[in-house]
């Protein structure tokens, strides 16, 4: 593999590329070209094939990329070849979610424990996950080797479950709450705020009819 420096946006296609070509093999399509894929993704070709050409010469020419063998490399970038544990913090609703769609995934990522700072959550099931005290953190994620945390948890509860997570060796954040959360440079931590993306589709949508009724002046 090259070792050019790999932009994060190159890094967030690559999900979306393994999503498609899953679709594309459940129906046995056996290849594809980067002119198929950029129709089905709204994207350059030319993209697409750069995006990949990062990692590896996949393609034939003439014939395009074998989507069996495409899916088994973009698994091997992302880690999704090898075991990773998941921890989540926040068994309500999202919580619930999550669990119950990770328990269907056939990705390697895995959520192995559920933690919650609530009594009344404390000893509850969520699949075949029981939700576990705060305290227990540390510890489990040490013996089970987690790598990666998930917070559910209200805004003004984020900040302290990070730190937790950061305390017990996490390497990775992905964050629910709706909080802007500082942690250490060596630790990778993405936001997934429904509500941010709600308020700027809004305004997506405001100033699209706002375009279309304005007077045409040609």
């Amino acid at each position: 593999m090259k070792q050019t420096k790999i932009s994060e946006a190159v890094v967030r296609r690559l999900p979306i590329y393994l999503q498609v070509l899953n679709e594309l093999n459940n129906r046995e399509v056996q290849t594809v070209s980067s002119q198929e894929l950029g129709v089905k993704l709204d994207l350059n070709p030319a993209q697409i094939r750069k995006d990949l050409a990062y990692f590896g010469d996949f393609g034939r020419k003439g014939i395009g990329y074998d989507v069996t063998y495409l899916i088994e490399k973009i698994r091997q970038i992302l880690k999704l070849d090898q075991t990773i544990n998941v921890a989540l913090v926040g068994a309500g609703n999202l919580g619930h979610a999550l669990c119950n769609y990770n328990k269907y995934s056939k990705d390697n990522m895995k959520i192995i424990a559920v933690f919650d700072v609530h009594p009344s959550k404390i000893g509850s099931q969520i699949n075949n996950l029981t939700v576990m005290p705060m305290d227990m953190l540390k510890h489990t994620v040490e013996e089970n080797n987690i790598r990666i945390g998930i917070i559910t948890v209200p805004g003004f509860e984020a900040q302290n479950v990070a730190n937790q997570f950061i305390d017990a060796g996490i390497e990775g954040l992905l964050n629910f709450a709706p909080a802007i959360l500082k942690v250490p440079e060596e630790i990778r931590i993405h936001h997934a705020d429904f509500t941010k993306e709600l308020l700027s589709l809004a305004y997506y949508l405001e100033r699209e009819r706002n375009d279309e009724n304005e007077p045409n002046l040609d």
